[in-house]
């Protein structure tokens, strides 16, 4: 390991630190919010940690606007989006990679990069033709958009900086192009294969376009949930702040599960290698 100067700690410990402040105190307040009565959250100067804890926040944002019914939708949506684009686009960044097909990779990234809005026009027109408006189907072919490019890009460079060695003992052994992908190819891309599937569910899950214009009353997702809690008379920040943390809790308990598995797997990875 490359030894580090108190000074160079000092400095790295800085530089996290305003990287990360930002987004901690953001969330730090929006927890502080959604455990204050909304009187201790209209105050001035600001209360962080108010004497008494408003919890009804949180059974009452679970009961308004059929919180729990989205929470399955998004579930469902963010799943079936997700799992189908692991089973493309895996092996679709495998394929890409070992062909060395640079105008494909070029075309994925194009596909990532433009905005969803230019496919919800059409698409939107499709399933109004299709009559699946109002369904969770064209939500979860629309959401495919996000995910699968984000999943094959992930998967063409982890791909391309895996060793070629194994795969090609194993075809010297009279192991087909499948078998090489399925025994030799795929256990070593666990852990890219964890990232993609923790930015998929990332994006799909915080999706919010698509879920006001595709769905109908019975099948929207969650963030359109906490958009419904806004109304033009009054805003009770308390029960949005505690709806907000519980679409964002799920996200957050998978991202640290994931880290683990991503440093087991790697960990494993090189001992095999070896």
């Amino acid at each position: 390991m490359k030894y580090r100067s108190p000074l160079q700690k000092i400095g790295l410990a800085l530089a996290v630190f305003v990287a990360v402040s930002p987004a901690f105190l953001f969330f730090l307040w929006m927890v502080s919010l959604s455990v204050k009565y909304e009187i201790d959250n209209s105050t001035y100067p600001p209360i962080l940690i108010p004497n008494q804890f408003a919890w009804g926040n949180y059974a009452a944002a679970l009961e308004s606007n059929r919180f729990v019914t989205y929470f399955k939708n998004s579930l469902i949506v963010t799943g079936l989006a997700t799992l189908i684009a692991l089973a493309v686009g895996v092996p679709a960044g495998y394929g890409i990679a070992r062909m060395r097909a640079t105008k494909a990779a070029v075309v994925i990234l194009i596909a990532r990069m433009t905005p969803g809005l230019s496919f919800l026009i059409p698409l939107f027109l499709l399933f109004q033709w299709l009559g699946l408006l109002g369904t969770l189907a064209p939500q979860i072919i629309i959401h495919l958009v996000l995910t699968v490019p984000i999943v094959i890009w992930i998967m063409i460079g982890y791909f391309e900086s895996t060793p070629m060695e194994l795969e090609e003992a194993a075809r010297i052994d009279g192991a087909s192009r499948w078998q090489v992908f399925r025994h030799v190819a795929l256990p070593i891309a666990k852990p890219g294969i964890t990232v993609a599937f923790i930015l998929a569910v990332i994006f799909s899950w915080n999706n919010f376009v698509f879920g006001v214009v595709l769905a109908g009353r019975e099948t929207r997702t969650l963030p359109v949930a906490v958009y419904n809690m806004l109304s033009f008379d009054q805003i009770a920040w308390g029960q949005l702040a505690a709806a907000a943390i519980m679409v964002t809790l799920p996200v957050l308990v998978l991202t640290v599960f994931a880290q683990r598995q991503i440093i087991a797997g790697l960990t494993a990875g090189a001992v095999k290698g070896g």
